[in-house]
């Protein structure tokens, strides 16, 4: 009896053992290869349980995540103008095809700093020849985004070869090395004073050019205005000779005596005027009358 129960209580632990041998799980961060006797039979790409034979089967996950990988170190590169830069760079990059990924990389003996090797290596060749094409203003602002999208489609076609896909490549930091750094800032200064003095120099022409033809409007103006003022005036003076001419050939004596009045009231404008005239001359002509009744 003892025996029995022995025997099932071995058993349902055998049972219990090759279950779980037999059973693994994938995560979702995860992709699967099952192999038996070494040999690749099935890929796992979707989360779940699955089953595998027991003591023929065995597997291996690889991390299908995105990955960083982040040059510690600057590295140099020539530009067209000979003129060493020093970049800094990351790559984001996932494995796509875990069974290619195995055959060319761990399958060899390498793993994940094989792959960030290979992928930095050409990056490193494909930078090399386009920082060569270059000049320092290209790759530090001009033409920057452009090398980046170069860098990750070519990274990316080299890289699906072994079951990876390149998702970008950011150039972080590029920089002179230090021993040029002061003589291009100091010729960035120089360009940069040399085109404010062109807009100075510029803007004082355009605006001597405005002051000239704002001269020239306002002389314009001032002599039309005077020239209408003089029209106005001699149309007046015109009126006046006309009415004045009424006037005489209406009451001539009367005219001439408001005349003879104007001229008194001109003469005798200060206290201290004095006129030096024949006493029987025209001038005194009303001064003789003025007493006399009737005249």
């Amino acid at each position: 009896m003892n025996r029995g129960i022995a025997a099932l209580l071995y058993g349902l632990l055998g049972l219990l053992i090759v279950t779980f041998t037999s059973m693994f799980i994938v995560d979702q961060r995860q992709n699967a290869i099952v192999f038996r006797l070494g040999e690749v039979i099935s890929v796992k790409k979707n989360p779940g349980l699955y089953f595998k034979v027991p003591f023929l089967d065995n597997v291996r996950n690889f991390d299908v995540r995105i990955l960083t990988i982040d040059t510690p170190e600057p590295q140099l590169f020539l530009t067209s103008e000979k003129k060493n830069v020093q970049v800094d760079l990351f790559i984001k990059w996932r494995i796509v095809d875990v069974r290619q990924y195995y055959i060319s990389i761990v399958g060899g003996g390498g793993g994940e700093s094989q792959a960030q090797t290979r992928l930095l290596q050409t990056i490193n060749e494909g930078l090399r020849a386009e920082f060569g094409r270059r000049t320092v203003h290209d790759v530090v602002s001009g033409e920057r985004d452009k090398i980046m999208e170069l860098m990750r489609k070519k990274a990316n076609e080299d890289a699906r070869k072994i079951g990876i896909e390149v998702l970008d490549v950011r150039l972080k930091r590029v920089d002179l090395p230090e021993g040029v750094t002061e003589s291009v800032y100091q010729r960035m200064v120089a360009e940069r004073t040399r085109v404010a003095n062109e807009l100075r120099s510029t803007g004082a022409a355009e605006s001597e050019k405005l002051r000239a033809e704002a001269d020239k409007q306002r002389a314009v103006i001032i002599a039309d205005a005077y020239r209408e003022a003089q029209k106005l005036k001699g149309a007046g003076d015109a009126k006046a000779a006309a009415i004045y001419a009424r006037a005489y050939e209406q009451n001539p004596e009367f005219y001439a005596f408001y005349r003879s009045l104007e001229a008194y009231r001109s003469g005798f404008k200060g206290k201290g005027d004095v006129l030096v005239l024949d006493p029987n001359s025209d001038f005194f002509k009303y001064f003789k009358s003025a007493g006399r009744p009737g005249k």
